[in-house]
């Protein structure tokens, strides 16, 4: 759970590293660079929590009757490649940073992955008195390692049918908060049965309906006493919103039934490093940087859905598989009637 809120609000560990001084060196090579090294960073991290929160929104392309509904704990995990856990960093890209030996262009760990050996860059930074100067430091590790390939995600989710081929859902993520961490995910959607709006319906052997559902999560981190840093209200902020696009099939058995489907994310996470950070310029100089910077990362994918359902009166059993830019599974445990 700290993890998977970890990369909820900024992936910490970018900031929280076994060195705590090095985003006060990071922040000295200039914003621009420290901005470019954390976007590149995250950004598999943040799109893979994307693909994560939207598995299991449909079990059944068969909407639920008039009054039938549906509740449902469902976790979910984004699976993570070996290609998500490193980033080519060239510093050619970077004002101020250079790596202290080999090429210009290494792979370099992201949030999800790790650096063995460890890899160190040299800063350039202006100092007032002896000018230009250097200071060297090793570039942050991901929470991850060879063995961690799954990013993981659970919500409560809810669904009532209305009737007329039309079935409302909603989910939920109970809100977490301590005194560092702050996280809540809530969505809806929309899920329309098109058998049902032709004649005979009754007769067709699979149901066939559309899905539509937005996602949103945010969360916040605090970094005042963690980030080894000077300075205020230190914090960093997440803001992630999701669309998905979704056609689904399945068959309509009383007992066991099988459905998949084709569709379409779409969705952007925002991550702000916010505060006043009191940053060093050699040994008697410093200078104040209010909220540095912000980082996004988009997705776009297609992507197919096979699963299962299992139904046992009141209860139900559920499991699915996405294959898209990040392959996810998911396991739902249902109560419903009708």
């Amino acid at each position: 759970m700290k993890k998977l809120i970890l990369f909820t609000v900024f992936c910490s560990s970018f900031l929280v590293s076994k060195a705590q001084n090095d985003i006060d060196v990071l922040l000295s090579a200039g914003v621009d660079d420290a901005q470019r090294f954390a976007n590149d960073y995250l950004a598999p991290g943040t799109n893979g929590v994307m693909h994560s929160m939207n598995a299991n929104w449909f079990n059944s392309a068969k909407v639920k009757p008039l009054g039938g509904f549906e509740i449902s704990l469902v976790a979910n995990a984004s699976l993570v490649g070996d290609d998500d856990k490193v980033f080519s960093m060239n510093t050619a890209d970077y004002n101020n940073v250079q790596f202290v030996s080999g090429p210009s262009t290494q792979n370099v760990a992201t949030v999800l992955g790790e650096n063995d050996p460890s890899i160190f860059v040299e800063v350039e930074y202006d100092d007032p008195i002896f000018g230009s100067q250097t200071a060297e430091f090793e570039l942050p590790q991901g929470i991850g390692d060879e063995s961690y390939n799954l990013i993981p995600s659970g919500t409560l989710q809810a669904a009532v049918g209305l009737g007329s081929g039309i079935e409302v859902k909603a989910r939920y993520f109970p809100k977490y908060e301590n005194d560092d961490v702050a996280l809540n995910m809530y969505g809806a959607g929309l899920q329309f049965e098109f058998t049902e709006w032709l004649p005979a319906d009754k007769l067709w052997p699979v149901a066939l309906s559309g899905l539509v559902a937005y996602t949103h999560l945010d969360g916040s981190y605090d970094l005042t006493e963690s980030s080894g840093i000077d300075g205020e209200n230190q914090r960093l902020e997440n803001n992630t919103n999701t669309w998905l696009f979704q056609l689904a099939v399945s068959t309509k058995l009383p007992v066991f039934n099988l459905y998949g489907g084709l569709g379409y994310i779409s969705g952007k996470a925002e991550s702000d490093l916010l505060g006043d950070y009191v940053v060093t310029n050699g040994i008697v100089s410093s200078d104040t940087i209010t909220d540095p910077f912000s980082v996004s990362s988009d997705v776009s994918a297609v992507r197919g859905t096979l699963g299962f359902k299992l139904k046992l009166g009141f209860f139900r059993l559920n499991g699915e598989y996405h294959i898209s830019e990040f392959d996810a599974f998911s396991v739902g445990v249902n109560f419903g009637f009708r």
